[in-house]
């Protein structure tokens, strides 16, 4: 008799089949949310090769979505966190400890010896995504790092950086702070297999000490040489600080085993469970009724408890996209405002150009003096702010653009750049949108710009920001959320809006957290839902997200009338259209209009910003594109750049720069020839700019003569009013 073992996990599905206590066939694929679909396919693919046979082998189940999946072939279902201790129990019995990390989830097992054999204590972490699989692959995708180059990326030798992994929203602002500070990717992703493991022992042990032997599993523990590097370091770390006591006759590292078959522990284990199970429990009996449910059961389902796709009809869509896209499909056009088609300046006048550095790209536009836009690009962040720039001043240069006469810059990497690229002006992110959207649209009463990492809402009153909301600390609602699901499917972001279309229904998601609202994609996936009806679901929520949760504005009445949308995001066309279903269902009469360069308007309002500064007749502080590109710079971060000003240790980034007249900094721990400048970044308060005393001291002599040429005239008011005045003798 044949046993088979299905483990069907949150991203992929694992399968083994073995007789006589030997493995004839094991594989595994990534299911992109069609888990019914991947396990029809292994079966028939047991049942055409190793011959399993309905009404004589058995077949038993276990993972996230193996509850309802395993009834429809007469299969019995495991627990997982069983099936992988009894798989270890058999297989390792010396193990003391196991650490199990999933695509969505962490298990921890502790095996203590007692009179009679060995207690289980189990923990478990499943409605957060920090510190698993998909929480490292999301950092690398932001980073543009390949899954060959992630799997050997080190962990030894590497500088590290504090990265929150309690949360994994926490962790993708940690990073991107990184990022736009100049850290090296390879330090940012030892840095991530840091977190990981520190937050597995901080959390899933539970005071516990994992004692040797430790075995760990999961695909990240087999396939990530960098998290294996990681847990060496920390439990070694932690058994010495524990006066922990080892075998005499054993290496340290040989007592933290990653087993070959480290991925399929949880269908072993199914198979050793149903080893003890009555007989004829979880007895196969054929794929028709899974089948049957792949075909029609599902599909009648999503009718039932589904609603409508994002248009009802292929006219409703036609309309739509007639209006809000134009020929090329990839930039909204409706109500172009004052967008003219621009001639170049004169030779001998200079050109705005603003830059707005964000999380996950980088833009630039080229503005005539008069305000008119002559040339737009757009760079994928390669994760250094440094070389983001240089391919966009590459582009700007191949565009004919020749002089500048003034530049400014917006966006997270602003401040690290001003000095850098020589900018006139650093533009703030709600200052630059707000111009960019009012120069095309002047009467707009809300600007909804939504960005790759953050969401932010502009109430205007004649033309004035009234009022401002901004969301940079939760995934939900932005640009990178979505694309991270698209790429967890396989789905180009460009084809994001024509996939989600194709849906004719979707499932209702949950508005809020953004690790709630992945747990809940998942939990609709384990329903039949597909990819497109997710993605549909995704932009159908996205709206609720970012007004009522982000902005918390219940009544958008209050609001006005006239919604622009901007931002990246909204270049995403299934977004628009979820957009306008929203804000219309609220407010009827409104007029929701998207910008016509939505992505490069934090770019096109720091080049407005740049036009009034360019009018005070000063020369502008660019470079120049050939000073640019041949930029010579050079990043540290080690124990000497740590800042000891206070109490936080911030762990700085030193970026020098090659630059004619710089005057280095010889007395810095790490010392700065002259030819070169200086910029600092990773620090969370401006004392964080400073490296030591005498520098300090020059700050403060510098504040101090401030304050004497122009007193805070409410201090000297309160301090003569409460002094003592001594009577007269």
């Amino acid at each position: 008799m044949k046993m088979a073992g299905i483990d069907v996990g949150s991203t992929t599905v694992k399968a083994v089949l073995v007789k006589d206590e030997q493995i004839l066939w094991q594989d595994y694929h990534r299911h992109n949310t069609r888990q019914a679909e991947k396990v029809l396919e292994l079966l028939a693919a047991m049942e055409s090769k190793d011959g399993l046979e309905p009404g004589s082998d058995r077949v038993f189940f276990t993972g996230s979505g193996a509850g309802f999946i395993a009834p429809l072939v007469g299969g019995k279902f495991i627990q997982e966190v069983v099936a992988v201790a009894a798989a270890v129990e058999k297989l390792h019995p010396a193990v003391s400890f196991v650490s199990e990390i999933g695509g969505e989830d962490m298990k921890s097992v502790f095996f203590i010896a007692t009179g009679t054999g060995k207690a289980k204590q189990i923990y478990m972490q499943s409605a957060c995504s920090g510190g698993t699989g998909t929480f490292i692959e999301k950092t690398a995708r932001k980073l543009q790092i390949t899954p060959e180059a992630l799997r050997q990326m080190r962990h030894v030798g590497l500088s590290l950086h504090k990265i929150s992994s309690k949360c994994g929203i926490f962790a993708e602002a940690d990073a991107n702070t990184l990022v736009k500070g100049g850290v090296p990717e390879e330090e940012i992703i030892a840095s991530l297999f840091d977190a990981v493991v520190c937050q597995n022992l901080a959390t899933l042990t539970k005071g516990n000490t994992p004692v040797p032997e430790v075995l760990l599993l999961g695909g990240p523990n087999l396939f990530f040489k960098g998290l294996q590097e990681a847990w060496r370091h920390h439990l070694k770390k932690l058994w010495k600080e524990r006066n922990t006591l080892l075998p005499a006759d054993r290496n340290p590292d040989d007592l933290i085993q990653i087993p070959e078959q480290a991925l399929y522990y949880a269908s072993l284990g199914c198979i050793e469970v149903g080893k003890t199970t009555i007989a004829g429990g979880g007895l196969y009996q054929g794929s028709d009724r899974l089948r049957w449910w792949v075909d029609c059961g599902q599909h009648e389902h999503k009718t039932k408890e589904g609603t409508r796709g994002l248009c009802v009809s292929e006219r409703e869509l036609e309309g739509f996209l007639n209006a809000y896209s134009d020929p090329k499909g990839n930039r909204t056009t409706a109500d172009r405002g004052n967008a003219a088609t621009a001639s170049r300046p004169a030779a001998d006048e200079g050109v705005l150009l603003g830059c707005d550095f964000g999380s996950t790209t980088a833009k630039a536009a080229v503005l005539s003096p008069d305000g008119e836009l002559l040339f737009d690009c757009y760079a994928l962040s390669k994760g250094n702010p440094i070389e983001d720039a240089k391919a966009l001043m590459r582009q700007v240069s191949q565009a004919g653009f020749a002089r500048v006469g003034c530049l400014a810059l917006t966006g997270y990497g602003k401040d690290l750049l001003k000095d850098i690229l020589g900018a006139d002006v650093a533009v703030v992110e709600t200052v630059a949108h707000a111009q960019a959207a009012l120069h095309y649209f002047p009467d707009s009463d809300a600007i909804c710009d939504v960005g790759g990492c953050d969401v932010k809402i502009m109430i205007l009153r004649q033309g004035t920001v009234a009022d401002f909301r901004l969301n940079s600390q939760c995934s939900s609602g932005n640009g990178a959320f979505l694309q991270g699901v698209a790429e967890r499917y396989g789905i180009a972001l460009e084809e994001y809006a024509e996939r989600a279309f194709g849906a004719d229904a979707m499932p209702t998601l949950a508005m809020g957290c953004g690790v709630f609202l992945q747990s809940d994609i998942v939990n609709q996936q384990r329903k039949g839902w597909s990819a497109e009806e997710i993605m549909a679901s995704l932009a159908a929520v996205l709206p609720i997200n970012v007004w009522v949760y982000a902005g918390q504005l219940q009544n958008l009445r209050v609001v006005g009338r006239r919604f622009v949308l901007q931002g990246g995001t909204h270049r995403n066309l299934a977004v628009v259209k979820a957009q306008i279903d929203f804000i219309k269902s609220r407010v009827p009469e409104a007029e929701v209009v998207v910008h016509p360069y939505s992505g490069e308007a934090g770019a096109i309002g720091a080049a407005l910003c740049a036009r009034d500064d360019m009018r005070m007749s000063e020369p502008s502080r660019f470079r120049g594109f050939d000073a640019i590109e041949s930029l010579v710079y050079r990043s540290t971060t080690s124990d000497d750049t740590i800042c000891h000003w206070c109490t936080c240790n911030c762990k700085r980034a030193f970026i020098d720069v090659q630059s004619d007249g710089a005057v280095g900094r010889p007395r810095s721990k790490v010392p700065l020839e002259p030819g070169w400048e200086r910029v600092i970044s990773g620090n969370s308060c401006p004392k964080g700019l400073v490296e030591d005393v005498s520098e300090m001291r020059a700050v403060k002599s510098r504040l101090e003569e401030g304050k004497r040429a122009y007193p805070n005239m409410g201090e000297l008011v309160r301090g003569r009013a409460f002094s003592r005045v001594k009577p007269a003798v």
